[in-house]
């Protein structure tokens, strides 16, 4: 067979949650898809590939899995740093987004957040933010696999002035989007139950449900909320969720730092899944989610960076370094949260998150070619003893090469996809308007 690109000499961590790895291998790929894993010695002397890699003894795994992100919010890095949560949005970010946001802003931001991920080695992202086809649009060109979440929120939004609209913008949003392209997936993400109303959750959670697409929110983030979810409805922001009816398989509760008796019970019972983004829960004293607790019960966890005003990099290396500190440092417990488990949350488990499982998140034949070429010839992996050491020494800047549905999209540190000068360019100038209106 003629593939139309082969890897050849690697070390392959085929499936990152055994930490198992196979020396001496080659990967070969054709339509986008992984057809062929096998020892070198089994390879022809001669094989016949369009494009062949030499990965000479690095490591190749699966591409990271960002399960949360607000891509546009690159434009906020660093905006309002050092307070807390409540203070952030409402005195910062929100009267930010209603200057500032708009479908260029969204399109350059969303195009540099896909250039800081792909170089840091995420090949899928599952993305959330207002005037979102602009997002869509960025993430196809930079050709980055993501699941797109159109922003729905009860008062004036960035392209929805009128929140009465909010819904019919979604509606607009899935019918759009939906088939339209092999990598991306359209969703719905109502910021909070905080800033959306039950009849609006509702109806948000019913179009999602009907057009069989995923619901995110953002759920259980700070103590505030919590007080404030149980004053208004007599319950916790999971209880209002399940008393609504909107806690099913497909939908997914971002942070969930703040958990009561009960609510793990019925996001497991539900099928629900949860989303863990613990540097923006450090760097804004959210606290800690009981992460530990959610995995034993069964509720599959999924990592996410959050968007940059809150963490403020996108690297999911270091999420996975900094998730398995801080839960082991909490705990006072070093065997809690290993780092095997980090590197499975953040591929194969990702992939079942969104609705992607059999397709990416492991390196197997069928599997969509979505991988990464890490270079461990360097002082901080060497000597490389196992794949825990990406967790615990990895960076998003030892990411040599990126192949995303089988394109090669980065190689040798360079962006291959899109024009990384003019974005750069672009959101500098952008930048500008945030000193000049704030």
């Amino acid at each position: 067979m003629n593939h139309d690109l082969l890897i050849t000499n690697a070390t392959l961590l085929a499936n990152p949650a055994d930490g198992h790895l196979q020396m001496a291998t080659y990967l070969a790929v054709k339509d986008g898809a992984i057809v062929g894993i096998g020892a070198m010695a089994d390879l022809d002397a001669q094989p016949e590939a369009d494009h062949i890699i030499n990965a000479a003894g690095n490591l190749v795994m699966p591409g990271l899995i960002n399960c949360h992100n607000h891509g546009a919010m690159t434009l906020f890095r660093g905006l309002a740093d050092d307070l807390p949560l409540m203070t952030w949005l409402n005195e910062h970010i929100f009267p930010a987004e209603a200057r500032l946001v708009d479908a260029e802003m969204v399109y350059w931001c969303s195009k540099l957040a896909a250039a800081e991920m792909i170089l840091d080695g995420t090949t899928t992202v599952a993305d959330a933010y207002f005037h979102e086809d602009a997002a869509a649009k960025a993430f196809c060109e930079a050709g980055l696999r993501a699941v797109v979440a159109q922003g729905i929120i009860d008062f004036p939004a960035p392209g929805v002035p009128d929140p009465k609209q909010n819904i019919t913008a979604a509606a607009n949003f899935l019918a759009t989007w939906q088939g339209k392209n092999s990598l991306l997936t359209p969703a719905l993400f109502c910021h909070s139950p905080y800033t959306c109303s039950p009849d609006t959750l509702q109806r948000a959670k019913g179009l999602a449900r009907e057009a069989g697409n995923l619901f995110f929110i953002h759920l259980a983030e700070t103590r505030e909320e919590v007080a404030q979810l149980k004053e208004q409805h007599g319950c916790t922001p999971v209880g209002l969720l399940h008393k609504l009816g909107l806690l099913d398989a497909k939908t997914v509760c971002v942070h969930c730092v703040w958990l009561e008796e009960g609510d793990i019970g019925l996001l497991r019972e539900s099928g629900a899944k949860v989303v863990t983004c613990p540097e923006s829960n450090m760097k804004l004293g959210s606290g800690i989610a009981p992460l530990a607790e959610l995995l034993a019960a069964g509720v599959e966890v999924g990592l996410g960076t959050d968007g940059c005003a809150s963490n403020n990099d996108l690297d999911l290396f270091q999420e996975m370094g900094s998730c398995a500190r801080l839960h082991k440092v909490a705990a006072h417990e070093p065997t809690r949260l290993p780092a095997t488990t980090l590197l499975g949350i953040a591929t194969e488990v990702g992939a079942r998150i969104l609705g992607l499982a059999g397709q990416i998140g492991r390196l197997a034949v069928g599997f969509r070619a979505d991988c990464l070429i890490i270079n461990t010839r360097q002082p901080h992996l060497t000597p490389f003893h196992n794949p825990e050491t990406l967790v615990y020494a990895g960076r998003g800047s030892d990411v040599a090469t990126v192949l995303i549905d089988g394109k090669v999209v980065m190689q040798d540190r360079q962006l291959l996809s899109f024009d990384l000068a003019e974005t750069l360019d672009k959101v500098r100038c952008l930048a500008k308007r945030v000193k000049t209106t704030g």
